[in-house]
């Protein structure tokens, strides 16, 4: 009995324990929901309300591009500019908002679109505007309700439109209201680039009252250079149209601006940013909740661009002047054009022109004598001219043609005579062999003539005459190919530079591939695509190295080429050479080929002079075209003189600069390390002694 009533007098004492435990635990949840609603119910309200606007992407500034010596060529400068996101803002709002920023900033309108000005008048008299259609008159007229806005904005008068053009302030409202519908829903819309500090501020302390609007870091490109390679360099700007659907699909934003020509365009996914990102904490109202919070991204990667841009500023100025000096003497538009690279690597110094940069690969002429070589080249390779083979160079008369000639009667010489004196007849001699002429002879047969021009140009094309270079940039024009032409006398002319055109990069690639011997390298003007470094004087690691692309090489005896070297050689230095009086006093050795095209500029008789040229003769490491196209026939020199500065200006900075390699600038670094460190151990073994 006792036992029971021990356990009887156990079991309400644990039931004590249970219920005061429940207690205090039911204590703390009630507690925990009374800070919950009353202390932090705000604050979770505010979360339950919140959205997350679309993720505004912020730009993050494009790549650099830099010469071969780790100078600067395109930079970004860094700006405010102003922003408008549209969020299916009434026009109301808008136009108030537009007001209210004006005070800020000035925006000049720079076109005034009848539809836009009417509309505006529009929501600037609401009331008048209606009064233009009342709904009982559309209704007896029968007018559609989707035609009665556009019949009401046609009743606006040209006098109530002037009240508001001839306002300049208001004018000035209207070309924000108008940005600010210009751009896409839901994504900030560029108002005004490069605003000032001031002006910035000013704005972010109004932001309140200015829905919609945000100041935001912005880039834009700088030419370090100016006008220097701006064609090639190209162009920023919105996407095109046509090709939105493009960039959309390769995770493009609508607004995003992106390379539109040459070097931005061509290396578009190298230069692009990583874009960061604007993210908006709103209510359901579309209240900002708190400040946004931006995710910068990073710069794009850097080209490293083979230009050498003091070279490139010399020549530009060397064009300008000798062009400027020699105005009157051309027939047309004066003009010119210079193309410097190395033969071994491709790697293009500079390409310049008087008128434009792009010229130099997307104009095509008639070069004259300049293509020699590849027609010797022609008559050594098929046997039908060997070198050493003698002619006599006169006059000839062919039947149904006009007469042919050189630029005066040379008399006998031999392939490397012809290449010094620069013969037509030596020329001809080899397509008419090729497809068995004889003059005086084969009277009007001339066989299968068209076979000539087969075989002519397949030798061109070898050394990059009248085919793509291959160089690394859109738009490359290989010239205009004249045809098989059923008159046998353009098949002579083809021979000497006077049929076909070519541009002057392939004028370039050519004598580069005799330099080179005959090993035609592609041209390429990016070196390098390194990542971004730590500042912009310090190169970034390399992710991507451009290697020489070897296209072909002219399978034919290397005699053949040594040949072609020493008769370029024997017309800058030899006794009857056509370029001996701008470069017997060289300091440098030089071997080159001029040329005359006669041609016609607005009906009027003209010349394009040429000239290309290897240097050192010996160990090649720089070649040039140069091409003046119209000149007036009793001005010659032109060419040659520019080619002349040209490869003065080029000798001059290699001295200048001895330690420059390969274009690698840590060279002249160490080396000047080197020197410091050892005037430093002299200057103390002095002080030991």
């Amino acid at each position: 009995m006792n036992d029971k009533k021990s356990k009887k007098n156990h079991l309400p004492v644990r039931l004590n324990i249970l219920f005061f435990l429940v207690f205090v635990l039911f204590s703390v949840l009630i507690l925990r929901l009374g800070i919950v609603q009353i202390v932090q119910g705000q604050e979770f309200e505010e979360q339950v309300e919140r959205t997350i606007n679309v993720s505004a992407p912020v730009e993050a500034p494009r790549g650099l591009m830099y010469d071969r010596f780790g100078n600067i060529i395109v930079d970004n400068q860094l700006l405010f500019t102003v922003t408008y996101t549209n969020r299916h803002t009434p026009q109301q709002e808008m136009l108030e908002t537009a007001r209210k920023l004006n005070e800020f900033v000035t925006l000049e309108p720079t076109r005034i679109n009848d539809r836009d000005i009417r509309e505006y008048w529009g929501i600037i008299f609401p009331e008048e505007l209606e009064e233009k259609l009342t709904i009982e008159e559309a209704k007896e007229k029968e007018i559609e309700d989707s035609a009665v806005h556009l019949e009401r904005l046609s009743r606006i008068t040209e006098e109530e439109l002037n009240s508001l053009t001839e306002d300049e302030e208001e004018m000035e409202v209207f070309a924000l209201w108008r940005e600010f519908n210009v751009g896409y829903n839901h994504l900030p819309h560029k108002i005004l680039q490069d605003i000032t500090y001031e002006e910035a501020a000013r704005i972010m302390e109004h932001m309140d009252l200015l829905p919609g609007v945000d100041i935001i870091r912005d880039a834009e490109r700088k030419y370090v250079f100016e006008d220097s390679l701006r064609g090639i360099i190209g162009n920023v700007g919105s996407i095109p149209r046509d090709e939105l659907d493009f960039f959309l699909a390769n995770g493009y934003e609508r607004n995003a601006e992106v390379g539109l020509s040459y070097l931005e365009s061509q290396y578009e996914s190298v230069l692009r940013g990583r874009k960061g990102s604007l993210e908006n904490f709103m209510d359901q109202r579309g209240n900002f909740l708190r400040n946004p919070e931006i995710n910068h991204g990073s710069r794009g990667n850097d080209l490293i661009l083979t230009f050498d841009m003091e070279l490139q500023q010399r020549v530009e100025t060397i064009i300008d002047e000798v062009v400027e000096d020699r105005i009157s003497g051309f027939v047309g538009e004066p003009d010119a054009y210079v193309v410097v690279m190395e033969p071994h690597t491709g790697d293009i110094l500079s390409l310049a022109g008087y008128r434009s940069d792009i010229g130099t690969f997307t104009s095509a002429f008639e070069m004259g004598s300049a293509i020699k070589g590849a027609t010797v080249l022609a008559g050594y390779d098929t046997g039908v001219m060997p070198p050493g083979t003698t002619i006599l160079d006169r006059t000839i008369n062919l039947p149904g043609a006009q007469p042919i000639s050189s630029h005066r009667t040379l008399g006998y010489l031999n392939d490397l005579g012809a290449l010094e004196q620069s013969s037509n007849i030596y020329m001809i001699e080899v397509a008419m062999r090729i497809v068995g002429y004889v003059p005086g002879v084969s009277g009007t047969n001339w066989g299968n003539f068209y076979r000539g021009y087969d075989v002519m140009r397949g030798y061109y094309e070898q050394f990059g005459l009248g085919v793509p270079t291959g160089l690394d940039l859109p738009n490359e024009f290989k010239g205009i190919n004249g045809g098989n032409h059923p008159q046998p006398g353009n098949l002579l002319f083809l021979t000497f530079g006077q049929f076909d055109t070519y541009t002057p990069l392939q004028l370039a690639q050519y004598v580069s591939t005799i330099a080179n011997d005959g090993y035609r390298i592609a041209p390429r003007v990016v070196k390098e695509i390194r990542e971004p470094g730590v500042s912009k004087e310090d190169l970034g690691p390399i992710s991507q190295q451009m290697e020489p692309k070897v296209l072909n090489k002219i399978d034919v005896d290397e005699a053949y080429i040594d040949r072609l070297k020493e008769g370029f050689r024997l017309v800058t230095y030899g006794s009857r050479g056509t370029a001996r009086a701008f470069f017997e006093d060289a300091r440098y050795n030089v071997a080159g080929k001029t040329g005359t095209a006669q041609v016609t500029v607005n009906g009027r008789y003209a010349n394009n002079q040429t000239f290309v040229a290897f240097a050192p003769y010996d160990n090649p490491e720089v070649a040039i075209s140069v091409v003046v196209p119209g000149m007036d026939r009793d001005r010659g020199g032109v060419a040659n003189t520019i080619a002349r500065q040209v490869l003065d200006a080029y000798f001059d900075l290699k001295e200048k600069r001895p330690l420059y390699r390969d274009g690698f600038v840590d060279e002249v670094e160490d080396a000047e390390e080197e020197e410091e460190s050892e005037e430093e151990n002299g200057l103390e073994e002095e002080s030991e002694e």
